[in-house]
């Protein structure tokens, strides 16, 4: 009786936990992909060319300048 009310317990508490992380992570915003395109400013902004699909030619010039030393 005294396992059933763990296993209990740690089963209530690992759905609660999931639902509190999804509708965490619902609220941010963030969607897969965020961290590796270039226009974010984090650090997943990619090194090769892949990295710079859907920005602008400005932008892309930009970036390529800041490297530059």
């Amino acid at each position: 009786m005294r396992n059933s009310l763990w296993v209990t317990t740690i089963l209530v508490a690992s759905l609660i936990s999931f639902f509190v992380g999804y509708s965490v992570s619902k609220e941010t915003g963030v969607e897969p992909g965020f961290f590796e395109a270039v226009e974010t400013g984090s650090y997943g902004g990619g090194g090769g060319s892949e990295g710079t699909e859907g920005i602008s030619s400005e932008y892309e010039k930009y970036y390529q300048d800041l490297t530059k030393e």
